[in-house]
Protein backbone atom coordinates (compact mmCIF):
# COMPACT_ATOMS: atom_id res chain seq x y z
CA UNK A 1 0.00 0.00 0.00
CA UNK A 2 3.17 2.23 0.26
CA UNK A 3 3.80 2.91 -3.00
CA UNK A 4 1.44 4.47 -4.55
CA UNK A 5 1.26 6.88 -2.02
CA UNK A 6 5.28 7.49 -2.35
CA UNK A 7 4.30 8.06 -6.15
CA UNK A 8 1.61 10.27 -5.86
CA UNK A 9 3.84 12.43 -3.77
CA UNK A 10 6.39 12.14 -5.74
CA UNK A 11 4.54 14.07 -7.90
CA UNK A 12 2.98 16.48 -5.51
CA UNK A 13 5.42 19.55 -6.88
CA UNK A 14 9.20 20.28 -6.45
CA UNK A 15 8.80 22.62 -3.50
CA UNK A 16 6.89 20.10 -1.69
CA UNK A 17 8.12 17.20 -3.01
CA UNK A 18 10.90 15.44 -1.03
CA UNK A 19 9.14 16.75 2.67
CA UNK A 20 6.18 15.04 1.83
CA UNK A 21 8.02 11.51 0.77
CA UNK A 22 10.54 12.12 3.90
CA UNK A 23 7.71 11.92 6.25
CA UNK A 24 5.51 8.99 4.00
CA UNK A 25 8.48 7.08 4.38
CA UNK A 26 9.31 7.83 8.17
CA UNK A 27 12.16 9.99 7.74
CA UNK A 28 13.12 12.68 10.31
CA UNK A 29 12.61 16.19 8.90
CA UNK A 30 13.50 19.34 10.11
CA UNK A 31 11.38 22.44 8.96
CA UNK A 32 13.53 25.14 9.94
CA UNK A 33 15.12 25.14 6.78
CA UNK A 34 15.84 28.95 4.64
CA UNK A 35 13.10 30.50 3.00
CA UNK A 36 15.20 31.79 -0.23
CA UNK A 37 18.93 31.45 -1.15
CA UNK A 38 21.03 33.67 0.20
CA UNK A 39 24.97 34.78 1.01
CA UNK A 40 27.03 32.50 3.28
CA UNK A 41 26.84 34.52 6.46
CA UNK A 42 29.88 35.97 8.15
CA UNK A 43 30.58 34.38 11.65
CA UNK A 44 32.63 34.78 14.41
CA UNK A 45 34.62 31.48 14.13
CA UNK A 46 37.42 30.80 15.93
CA UNK A 47 40.05 29.72 12.91
CA UNK A 48 42.40 27.76 15.33
CA UNK A 49 39.12 25.17 15.55
CA UNK A 50 38.42 24.58 11.63
CA UNK A 51 37.99 20.92 10.65
CA UNK A 52 36.61 19.12 8.05
CA UNK A 53 35.49 15.74 7.22
CA UNK A 54 34.44 13.80 4.00
CA UNK A 55 33.29 9.93 2.79
CA UNK A 56 34.41 8.24 -0.46
CA UNK A 57 34.65 10.89 -2.94
CA UNK A 58 34.35 13.73 -0.20
CA UNK A 59 37.06 11.79 1.65
CA UNK A 60 39.47 11.89 -0.68
CA UNK A 61 38.59 15.98 -0.83
CA UNK A 62 39.06 16.24 2.87
CA UNK A 63 42.13 15.07 2.91
CA UNK A 64 43.10 17.47 -0.33
CA UNK A 65 42.18 20.29 1.66
CA UNK A 66 43.41 18.77 5.50
CA UNK A 67 47.14 18.89 3.45
CA UNK A 68 47.22 21.65 0.84
CA UNK A 69 45.77 23.99 3.23
CA UNK A 70 46.73 22.42 6.43
CA UNK A 71 47.10 26.05 7.85
CA UNK A 72 43.38 26.64 8.00
CA UNK A 73 42.44 22.72 8.82
CA UNK A 74 45.25 21.80 11.00
CA UNK A 75 42.90 21.34 13.89
CA UNK A 76 41.79 17.57 12.01
CA UNK A 77 39.96 15.63 9.50
CA UNK A 78 37.94 13.05 9.47
CA UNK A 79 37.96 10.50 6.33
CA UNK A 80 35.38 7.69 5.36
CA UNK A 81 36.50 5.40 2.97
CA UNK A 82 39.11 7.36 1.38
CA UNK A 83 42.75 6.98 0.69
CA UNK A 84 46.16 8.50 0.86
CA UNK A 85 46.89 12.08 -0.56
CA UNK A 86 47.06 12.20 -4.62
CA UNK A 87 46.44 8.49 -4.69
CA UNK A 88 45.30 8.77 -8.57
CA UNK A 89 48.38 10.92 -9.20
CA UNK A 90 45.78 12.58 -11.91
CA UNK A 91 44.75 9.12 -13.47
CA UNK A 92 41.22 7.60 -13.73
CA UNK A 93 43.03 4.29 -13.72
CA UNK A 94 44.89 4.62 -10.69
CA UNK A 95 41.29 6.02 -9.33
CA UNK A 96 38.94 3.20 -9.97
CA UNK A 97 42.34 0.87 -9.35
CA UNK A 98 44.95 1.25 -6.83
CA UNK A 99 42.71 3.60 -4.95
CA UNK A 100 39.23 1.85 -4.84
CA UNK A 101 40.17 -1.65 -5.42
CA UNK A 102 43.48 -2.12 -4.26
CA UNK A 103 44.59 -3.91 -7.12
CA UNK A 104 47.65 -2.75 -6.71
CA UNK A 105 49.64 -1.24 -4.02
CA UNK A 106 50.00 2.46 -3.95
CA UNK A 107 52.97 4.19 -3.76
CA UNK A 108 52.79 6.00 -0.38
CA UNK A 109 56.36 7.06 -0.24
CA UNK A 110 56.20 8.30 -3.40
CA UNK A 111 53.43 10.39 -2.68
CA UNK A 112 54.90 11.66 0.49
CA UNK A 113 58.04 12.81 -1.22
CA UNK A 114 55.53 14.66 -3.53
CA UNK A 115 53.57 16.10 -0.84
CA UNK A 116 57.01 17.30 0.49
CA UNK A 117 58.00 19.05 -2.80
CA UNK A 118 55.19 20.60 -3.18
CA UNK A 119 55.14 21.88 0.12
CA UNK A 120 58.75 23.26 -0.66
CA UNK A 121 57.60 24.89 -3.50
CA UNK A 122 54.73 26.77 -1.95
CA UNK A 123 51.77 24.02 -4.12
CA UNK A 124 50.50 23.17 -0.40
CA UNK A 125 50.77 24.39 3.28
CA UNK A 126 54.08 23.50 4.92
CA UNK A 127 53.52 19.89 6.48
CA UNK A 128 54.70 21.18 9.75
CA UNK A 129 50.98 22.48 10.24
CA UNK A 130 50.02 18.84 10.45
CA UNK A 131 52.06 17.86 13.64
CA UNK A 132 49.41 18.70 16.19
CA UNK A 133 46.10 16.93 13.96
CA UNK A 134 43.76 15.41 14.51
CA UNK A 135 42.75 12.02 12.56
CA UNK A 136 39.55 10.09 12.49
CA UNK A 137 39.59 7.37 10.12
CA UNK A 138 36.96 4.25 9.23
CA UNK A 139 36.53 1.59 6.86
CA UNK A 140 33.79 -0.97 6.67
CA UNK A 141 34.75 -4.38 6.41
CA UNK A 142 31.53 -5.16 4.00
CA UNK A 143 33.18 -1.98 1.98
CA UNK A 144 33.21 -3.19 -1.38
CA UNK A 145 34.28 0.20 -3.23
CA UNK A 146 37.04 1.59 -1.41
CA UNK A 147 39.03 -1.95 0.37
CA UNK A 148 40.26 -1.37 3.77
CA UNK A 149 43.91 -1.71 2.74
CA UNK A 150 43.54 1.97 1.01
CA UNK A 151 42.38 3.19 4.19
CA UNK A 152 45.54 1.20 5.84
CA UNK A 153 47.82 2.92 3.29
CA UNK A 154 46.10 6.45 4.52
CA UNK A 155 47.11 5.77 8.10
CA UNK A 156 50.56 4.85 7.07
CA UNK A 157 50.60 8.23 5.01
CA UNK A 158 49.54 10.65 7.65
CA UNK A 159 52.20 8.28 10.44
CA UNK A 160 54.87 10.68 8.41
CA UNK A 161 53.27 13.98 9.26
CA UNK A 162 50.90 13.02 12.58
CA UNK A 163 51.86 10.86 15.93
CA UNK A 164 50.35 8.05 15.77
CA UNK A 165 48.39 9.06 19.62
CA UNK A 166 46.17 11.25 17.01
CA UNK A 167 45.44 8.85 14.95
CA UNK A 168 41.78 7.13 15.51
CA UNK A 169 41.14 4.26 13.25
CA UNK A 170 38.17 2.17 13.30
CA UNK A 171 38.00 -0.62 10.74
CA UNK A 172 36.09 -3.76 13.03
CA UNK A 173 31.77 -2.74 11.75
CA UNK A 174 30.32 -5.07 9.06
CA UNK A 175 29.59 -1.89 7.30
CA UNK A 176 29.09 -1.32 3.16
CA UNK A 177 30.26 1.95 1.41
CA UNK A 178 28.60 4.61 3.10
CA UNK A 179 28.61 7.59 6.42
CA UNK A 180 27.37 5.83 9.70
CA UNK A 181 24.50 6.47 12.13
CA UNK A 182 23.12 5.10 14.51
CA UNK A 183 19.37 5.68 13.47
CA UNK A 184 18.68 6.79 9.76
CA UNK A 185 19.55 5.81 6.43
CA UNK A 186 19.47 1.82 4.73
CA UNK A 187 20.64 -1.30 6.44
CA UNK A 188 24.43 -1.51 7.18
CA UNK A 189 25.44 -3.98 4.82
CA UNK A 190 23.52 -1.73 1.61
CA UNK A 191 25.08 -0.26 -0.93
CA UNK A 192 22.88 2.28 -2.97
CA UNK A 193 21.60 5.93 -2.40
CA UNK A 194 21.73 7.71 -0.23
CA UNK A 195 24.95 6.00 0.75
CA UNK A 196 24.16 6.80 4.16
CA UNK A 197 23.52 3.71 6.85
CA UNK A 198 22.20 2.74 9.72
CA UNK A 199 24.66 0.19 11.41
CA UNK A 200 23.47 1.69 15.21
CA UNK A 201 26.93 3.61 15.56
CA UNK A 202 27.26 7.42 15.54
CA UNK A 203 30.12 7.88 13.24
CA UNK A 204 29.45 11.95 13.58
CA UNK A 205 29.94 11.53 17.33
CA UNK A 206 32.83 9.31 17.26
CA UNK A 207 34.44 11.55 15.13
CA UNK A 208 33.83 15.08 16.25
CA UNK A 209 34.55 13.99 19.18
CA UNK A 210 38.48 12.58 18.80
CA UNK A 211 38.67 15.92 16.77
CA UNK A 212 37.23 17.82 19.27
CA UNK A 213 37.95 16.55 22.71
CA UNK A 214 34.93 16.06 25.15
CA UNK A 215 31.95 17.67 23.76
CA UNK A 216 28.15 18.22 25.21
CA UNK A 217 25.74 15.71 24.46
CA UNK A 218 24.09 15.76 20.87
CA UNK A 219 20.63 17.59 20.35
CA UNK A 220 18.14 14.73 20.24
CA UNK A 221 15.33 16.66 20.09
CA UNK A 222 14.57 19.59 17.75
CA UNK A 223 17.44 21.34 16.34
CA UNK A 224 17.66 24.94 17.57
CA UNK A 225 19.68 26.43 14.57
CA UNK A 226 18.92 27.19 10.57
CA UNK A 227 19.68 25.90 7.89
CA UNK A 228 21.36 28.34 5.29
CA UNK A 229 20.79 27.52 1.66
CA UNK A 230 23.74 29.86 0.52
CA UNK A 231 24.93 30.97 -3.28
CA UNK A 232 27.85 29.26 -4.61
CA UNK A 233 28.42 30.72 -7.71
CA UNK A 234 29.89 33.87 -6.39
CA UNK A 235 33.23 31.48 -5.27
CA UNK A 236 33.53 29.64 -8.70
CA UNK A 237 33.23 30.09 -11.75
CA UNK A 238 31.82 26.49 -13.14
CA UNK A 239 34.44 23.41 -12.01
CA UNK A 240 31.18 21.47 -11.92
CA UNK A 241 30.40 22.60 -8.31
CA UNK A 242 26.96 23.23 -7.57
CA UNK A 243 24.74 26.43 -7.82
CA UNK A 244 23.83 26.51 -3.96
CA UNK A 245 25.68 25.42 -0.76
CA UNK A 246 24.42 24.56 2.35
CA UNK A 247 25.13 25.51 5.85
CA UNK A 248 24.07 24.79 9.69
CA UNK A 249 24.12 27.75 12.43
CA UNK A 250 23.60 26.78 15.45
CA UNK A 251 21.74 29.90 17.43
CA UNK A 252 24.18 31.05 19.48
CA UNK A 253 26.38 31.03 16.68
CA UNK A 254 23.60 33.29 15.02
CA UNK A 255 23.46 35.66 17.71
CA UNK A 256 27.31 36.55 17.24
CA UNK A 257 29.21 33.77 19.70
CA UNK A 258 32.33 32.59 19.11
CA UNK A 259 31.61 29.55 17.15
CA UNK A 260 33.84 25.97 15.64
CA UNK A 261 33.34 25.36 12.31
CA UNK A 262 33.45 22.38 10.52
CA UNK A 263 33.12 21.19 6.82
CA UNK A 264 31.07 18.48 5.92
CA UNK A 265 31.99 16.90 2.15
CA UNK A 266 29.70 13.95 0.83
CA UNK A 267 30.74 11.40 -1.66
CA UNK A 268 29.37 10.36 -4.76
CA UNK A 269 26.04 10.47 -6.14
CA UNK A 270 25.38 12.39 -2.30
CA UNK A 271 25.08 15.87 -3.35
CA UNK A 272 21.54 17.33 -3.15
CA UNK A 273 20.85 16.98 -7.09
CA UNK A 274 20.76 13.86 -6.46
CA UNK A 275 19.57 12.50 -2.71
CA UNK A 276 17.97 16.14 -1.53
CA UNK A 277 19.13 17.52 1.55
CA UNK A 278 19.59 13.67 3.16
CA UNK A 279 23.53 14.73 3.52
CA UNK A 280 22.66 17.62 5.14
CA UNK A 281 20.54 16.88 7.39
CA UNK A 282 20.91 12.94 8.44
CA UNK A 283 24.38 12.49 8.89
CA UNK A 284 24.07 13.29 12.57
CA UNK A 285 26.35 16.10 12.33
CA UNK A 286 24.21 19.03 13.02
CA UNK A 287 22.76 17.10 16.69
CA UNK A 288 26.38 17.43 18.07
CA UNK A 289 27.08 20.88 16.32
CA UNK A 290 23.59 22.54 17.77
CA UNK A 291 24.59 21.33 21.42
CA UNK A 292 28.68 22.94 21.02
CA UNK A 293 28.60 26.03 18.79
CA UNK A 294 29.78 24.55 15.58
CA UNK A 295 28.66 25.66 12.61
CA UNK A 296 28.30 22.91 9.60
CA UNK A 297 29.60 23.89 6.09
CA UNK A 298 27.99 21.91 3.11
CA UNK A 299 29.58 23.03 -0.25
CA UNK A 300 28.04 21.08 -3.39
CA UNK A 301 29.15 19.32 -6.57
CA UNK A 302 26.87 20.03 -8.98
CA UNK A 303 24.89 18.43 -12.13
CA UNK A 304 27.65 18.16 -14.10
CA UNK A 305 29.97 16.83 -11.88
CA UNK A 306 31.60 13.22 -12.39
CA UNK A 307 28.92 11.29 -10.44
CA UNK A 308 28.48 14.28 -8.35
CA UNK A 309 32.12 13.29 -6.84
CA UNK A 310 34.19 15.88 -6.12
CA UNK A 311 37.56 16.33 -8.30
CA UNK A 312 40.25 13.92 -6.33
CA UNK A 313 42.00 12.55 -9.88
CA UNK A 314 41.84 15.46 -11.99
CA UNK A 315 38.32 15.10 -14.10
CA UNK A 316 38.10 19.06 -13.88
CA UNK A 317 41.64 20.35 -12.74
CA UNK A 318 45.45 18.96 -13.20
CA UNK A 319 45.95 20.74 -10.23
CA UNK A 320 43.03 19.25 -8.54
CA UNK A 321 44.72 18.59 -5.28
CA UNK A 322 46.82 21.86 -4.86
CA UNK A 323 45.15 25.08 -3.53
CA UNK A 324 45.15 26.36 -7.14
CA UNK A 325 42.76 23.81 -7.49
CA UNK A 326 39.30 25.17 -8.38
CA UNK A 327 37.57 22.88 -6.12
CA UNK A 328 40.03 23.61 -3.29
CA UNK A 329 39.95 27.35 -3.59
CA UNK A 330 36.22 27.66 -3.76
CA UNK A 331 35.59 25.76 -0.56
CA UNK A 332 38.52 27.37 1.12
CA UNK A 333 36.69 31.09 -0.40
CA UNK A 334 34.16 29.82 1.52
CA UNK A 335 35.92 28.79 4.73
CA UNK A 336 37.25 32.30 4.76
CA UNK A 337 34.32 34.33 4.29
CA UNK A 338 32.06 32.22 6.94
CA UNK A 339 34.93 33.48 9.42
CA UNK A 340 35.76 36.65 8.47
CA UNK A 341 32.87 37.67 11.61
CA UNK A 342 29.62 39.87 12.06
CA UNK A 343 28.68 42.47 9.75
CA UNK A 344 29.02 45.30 12.77
CA UNK A 345 30.54 48.34 11.33
CA UNK A 346 30.30 51.80 12.32
CA UNK A 347 29.32 53.37 8.91
CA UNK A 348 26.56 53.00 6.58
CA UNK A 349 26.82 50.77 3.21
CA UNK A 350 27.46 53.06 -0.07
CA UNK A 351 24.10 54.23 -1.60
CA UNK A 352 24.69 52.91 -5.12
CA UNK A 353 26.69 50.23 -7.03
CA UNK A 354 27.75 50.61 -11.21
CA UNK A 355 28.30 47.38 -13.44
CA UNK A 356 30.41 48.59 -16.74
CA UNK A 357 33.04 48.22 -19.05
CA UNK A 358 32.46 44.73 -19.97
CA UNK A 359 34.74 41.81 -21.12
CA UNK A 360 34.27 38.12 -21.78
CA UNK A 361 35.80 37.43 -18.47
CA UNK A 362 35.93 40.81 -16.36
CA UNK A 363 33.68 43.77 -15.10
CA UNK A 364 34.69 46.92 -13.62
CA UNK A 365 32.52 47.80 -10.55
CA UNK A 366 32.16 51.56 -9.01
CA UNK A 367 30.33 53.00 -6.46
CA UNK A 368 29.80 56.67 -4.48
CA UNK A 369 32.69 57.02 -2.07
CA UNK A 370 31.73 56.89 1.80
CA UNK A 371 33.04 59.32 4.00
CA UNK A 372 35.57 58.03 6.71
CA UNK A 373 35.63 54.54 4.92
CA UNK A 374 39.18 52.89 5.49
CA UNK A 375 38.32 50.82 2.28
CA UNK A 376 35.51 48.61 0.51
CA UNK A 377 34.78 44.96 0.09
CA UNK A 378 33.11 43.53 -2.93
CA UNK A 379 30.82 40.54 -3.13
CA UNK A 380 30.10 39.12 -6.26
CA UNK A 381 26.95 36.67 -5.97
CA UNK A 382 27.00 36.77 -2.54
CA UNK A 383 30.77 35.85 -2.14
CA UNK A 384 33.80 38.02 -1.80
CA UNK A 385 35.57 38.94 -4.43
CA UNK A 386 38.25 40.96 -2.80
CA UNK A 387 40.99 39.84 -0.47
CA UNK A 388 41.59 42.25 1.22
CA UNK A 389 39.83 46.09 1.57
CA UNK A 390 40.25 48.35 -1.60
CA UNK A 391 40.73 51.87 -0.99
CA UNK A 392 40.02 53.03 -4.01
CA UNK A 393 35.65 53.20 -5.00
CA UNK A 394 36.26 51.02 -7.79
CA UNK A 395 37.27 47.54 -8.70
CA UNK A 396 37.87 45.52 -11.54
CA UNK A 397 36.24 42.13 -11.31
CA UNK A 398 38.51 39.34 -13.04
CA UNK A 399 38.49 35.72 -13.83
CA UNK A 400 34.46 35.32 -14.87
CA UNK A 401 32.77 33.56 -17.42
CA UNK A 402 31.67 34.85 -20.99
CA UNK A 403 28.06 35.65 -21.91
CA UNK A 404 27.18 35.01 -18.37
CA UNK A 405 25.12 37.21 -15.86
CA UNK A 406 26.43 38.11 -12.36
CA UNK A 407 25.54 40.40 -9.03
CA UNK A 408 27.52 42.52 -7.34
CA UNK A 409 27.29 44.33 -3.75
CA UNK A 410 29.86 46.54 -1.61
CA UNK A 411 30.26 46.80 1.94
CA UNK A 412 32.32 49.83 3.60
CA UNK A 413 34.78 49.10 5.77
CA UNK A 414 35.56 51.40 8.98
CA UNK A 415 38.77 51.85 10.53
CA UNK A 416 38.20 49.26 13.19
CA UNK A 417 38.01 46.67 9.91
CA UNK A 418 34.20 45.84 10.33
CA UNK A 419 31.76 46.09 7.58
CA UNK A 420 29.03 47.69 6.89
CA UNK A 421 25.90 45.79 5.49
CA UNK A 422 25.15 45.01 1.99
CA UNK A 423 24.63 47.83 -0.41
CA UNK A 424 22.12 47.86 -3.40
CA UNK A 425 22.55 45.03 -6.34
CA UNK A 426 23.94 46.03 -9.49
CA UNK A 427 23.23 43.25 -12.08
CA UNK A 428 25.12 43.08 -15.31
CA UNK A 429 26.41 40.08 -17.94
CA UNK A 430 30.17 39.88 -19.59
CA UNK A 431 30.52 39.73 -23.47
CA UNK A 432 30.76 36.94 -25.04
CA UNK A 433 29.21 33.35 -25.81
CA UNK A 434 27.69 31.57 -23.60
CA UNK A 435 29.40 27.60 -22.80
CA UNK A 436 26.52 25.55 -23.52
CA UNK A 437 26.76 21.58 -23.04
CA UNK A 438 25.33 18.61 -24.88
CA UNK A 439 25.78 15.31 -23.89
CA UNK A 440 24.00 12.92 -26.56
CA UNK A 441 25.29 9.50 -28.11
CA UNK A 442 27.30 10.20 -31.83
CA UNK A 443 24.58 9.67 -33.90
CA UNK A 444 22.67 12.01 -32.23
CA UNK A 445 25.38 14.86 -32.43
CA UNK A 446 25.66 14.35 -36.07
CA UNK A 447 21.86 14.49 -37.09
CA UNK A 448 21.70 17.70 -34.48
CA UNK A 449 24.95 19.06 -36.67
CA UNK A 450 27.50 19.44 -33.88
CA UNK A 451 29.65 16.41 -35.70
CA UNK A 452 30.63 14.64 -39.02
CA UNK A 453 31.20 11.55 -40.04
CA UNK A 454 34.28 10.50 -41.67
CA UNK A 455 35.28 6.96 -42.86
CA UNK A 456 33.01 5.62 -39.81
CA UNK A 457 34.20 8.21 -36.99
CA UNK A 458 32.42 11.12 -35.28
CA UNK A 459 34.69 14.59 -35.30
CA UNK A 460 32.84 17.62 -33.87
CA UNK A 461 32.37 20.44 -35.83
CA UNK A 462 35.20 23.44 -35.11
CA UNK A 463 37.63 21.65 -33.05
CA UNK A 464 37.27 18.78 -35.33
CA UNK A 465 38.35 16.02 -32.31
CA UNK A 466 37.50 12.83 -32.64
CA UNK A 467 35.06 11.55 -30.82
CA UNK A 468 35.13 7.39 -31.57
CA UNK A 469 32.86 5.22 -33.56
CA UNK A 470 29.48 6.78 -35.39
CA UNK A 471 27.36 4.45 -32.89
CA UNK A 472 24.42 4.91 -30.70
CA UNK A 473 26.23 2.64 -27.86
CA UNK A 474 28.84 5.87 -27.49
CA UNK A 475 27.82 8.76 -25.59
CA UNK A 476 29.86 11.93 -25.67
CA UNK A 477 29.58 15.07 -24.14
CA UNK A 478 30.38 18.54 -26.58
CA UNK A 479 31.11 21.84 -25.20
CA UNK A 480 30.06 24.58 -27.49
CA UNK A 481 31.98 27.80 -26.94
CA UNK A 482 31.43 29.40 -29.68
CA UNK A 483 28.47 29.38 -32.83
CA UNK A 484 29.62 26.41 -35.03
CA UNK A 485 32.22 25.08 -32.55
CA UNK A 486 32.41 22.11 -30.28
CA UNK A 487 34.82 20.20 -28.25
CA UNK A 488 34.76 17.06 -26.30
CA UNK A 489 35.35 16.98 -23.00
CA UNK A 490 34.34 17.58 -19.25
CA UNK A 491 31.53 20.26 -19.00
CA UNK A 492 31.26 22.37 -16.43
Amino acid sequence: MRQPLVDFLWNAGSGLRRTLLALALGAPVAFNAAAAVQALPQLNIDGTQTTVSGVSSGGYMAVQLHVAYSATFRKGVGVVAAGPFYCAEGSVTYATGRCMTHSTSIPVGSLVSTTNSWATSGAVDPTANLANSKVYLFSGTSDSVVKTAVVDDLKTYYGNYVPVANIAYQKNLPAEHAWLTDDYGSACATKAEPYINDCDFDQAGAMLQHLYGTLNPRNNGVLGGTFVEFDQTGFTTGHAMGTTGWAYVPQACQAGATCRLHVALHGCKQNVATIGQQYVRNTGLNRWADTNQIVVLYPQTGTTATNACWDWWGYDSADYAKKSGPQMKAVKAMVDQIGSGVSSGSLPPTTSVGAGNATASTMKITWPAVSGASGYHVYRNGARATASPVTAASFTDAGLNPGTSYRWSVKTVDASGKESGFSPVATASTTGFTPVCHTADNVSHVAWGRAYVLWGYDYAYGSNQGMGLYNVLINTTLRQTGAGYYAPGTCY
